[in-house]
């Protein structure tokens, strides 16, 4: 089995599921991204927009206005991958010029300029599933046949992409656990990841902590990583690329048991 990498989440927002506000400030943000680079994170996922249920979206100018610092520090010490978090190409054409290299867009695309961005500038793109938006996507998500719609959804974003010249090595895919899915939803996909490498891109999964996990141990985010290293071995197991993670020290010491989680014979 190829090598997972992992991508330490950094949110610097005021009302992330599990750690919104602990990084808000500049310095704190600085500091965690030390942190993370220190215990062996391969991609630092930078965001300031939060997209759990019922949030808003924030302006462009703030965004810019948080990440920019926290990127130029890490830049003064590292050459980490780093991930911007964001729907917006104004956004991504203001933190080029720091050698970013992945844009995480929720949206996939909404904002059409972030595909010239991406291809102009080399850039991965890792494109998400979502039905609807993160005020409404948990407004009783229902689907006819769950895998097969997010598969298509997916394969029409990967062509997007494709079709102005973003090879497939530049292209990751993500479900989109909890993301307009139900409990069950977010467990049908976990077990039927590796069907999802038919597109022929990198594969991520972003489980760590969220309400999947929380629903199933009943317990809150802050206690929820026993669980969601339970649901990874899932995801190992499925073939995942990319695990997106709070606990990036933890996540490391499983993935010590990734050839034997695997192992068939």
């Amino acid at each position: 089995m190829t090598d997972i990498q992992i991508m330490g989440v950094l949110n610097i927002t005021d009302n992330s599921f599990y750690d919104g506000g602990k990084y808000n400030d500049p310095n704190k943000s600085i500091k965690r991204a030390k942190i993370l680079i220190n215990e062996g994170v391969d991609i630092i996922d930078i965001g300031a927009e939060s997209s759990k249920p019922g949030s808003e979206s924030i302006s462009c100018d703030i965004q810019i206005r948080k990440i920019e610092p926290v990127v130029d520090a890490i830049r003064g010490i590292s050459d980490v991958s780093i991930s911007i978090d964001t729907r917006s190409s104004y956004v991504i054409s203001r933190l080029i010029k720091y050698n970013i290299n992945i844009v995480n867009d929720i949206s996939s695309l909404e904002d059409r300029d972030l595909l010239s961005l991406v291809k102009e500038n080399d850039l991965i793109v890792s494109l998400m599933h979502m039905k609807g938006t993160p005020k409404d996507m948990q407004d009783n998500p229902t689907y006819a046949n769950l895998v097969e719609e997010i598969y298509s959804y997916l394969a029409g974003k990967i062509k997007l992409c494709t079709d102005i010249g973003i090879t497939k090595n530049k292209i990751i895919i993500d479900p989109g656990f909890g993301f307009g899915k139900t409990l069950d939803h977010n467990y049908i996909i976990l077990n039927n990841l590796g069907y999802f490498k038919n597109l022929d891109c990198k594969l991520l999964a972003g489980i760590s902590r969220k309400s999947m996990i929380g629903n199933v141990i009943d317990k809150p985010a802050s206690d929820r990583l026993y669980g969601s290293l339970a649901a990874t071995m899932l995801a190992i197991r499925n073939e995942v690329n990319i695990l997106r993670v709070h606990d990036v020290k933890e996540t490391k010491m499983l993935l010590n048991f990734k050839d034997l989680i695997t192992k068939k014979s």
